[in-house]
């Protein structure tokens, strides 16, 4: 397979996954999907943040979220977002901690 078709399939499979959680699975909270896999919706902006950068396209991490979740942040948290419970949040702190390290949680 050559880079540019392989390109295209990872592309597509991005495409994908964002669609699976965006609009067929949006009831699946952020704090799920990292305790239980590691990574959220936020991980995969960053993760697009990171690279458009490499491309020399600067972005910020609102401005990549907004990419990602098709409106503002914040919007998306009001409609989609449910509160963590104690359990979730100390289950998410060791999960953060083990995935992506200290930093900025939101």
């Amino acid at each position: 397979m050559d880079d540019t078709t392989r390109t295209k399939i990872e592309a597509a499979a991005f495409r994908r996954l964002r669609q699976h959680l965006m609009q067929d699975r949006p009831d699946v909270q952020n704090i799920d999907l990292m305790n239980m896999a590691g990574f959220c919706r936020n991980c995969l902006s960053r993760w697009y943040q990171e690279a458009a950068a490499e491309q020399g396209i600067a972005m910020t991490k609102d401005e990549a979220r907004e990419v990602y979740y098709g409106m503002p942040y914040d919007q998306w948290k009001a409609q989609a977002q449910t509160e963590a419970t104690p359990e979730q949040q100390a289950a998410f702190d060791e999960a953060f901690a083990q995935n992506v390290g200290t930093g900025d949680k939101s």
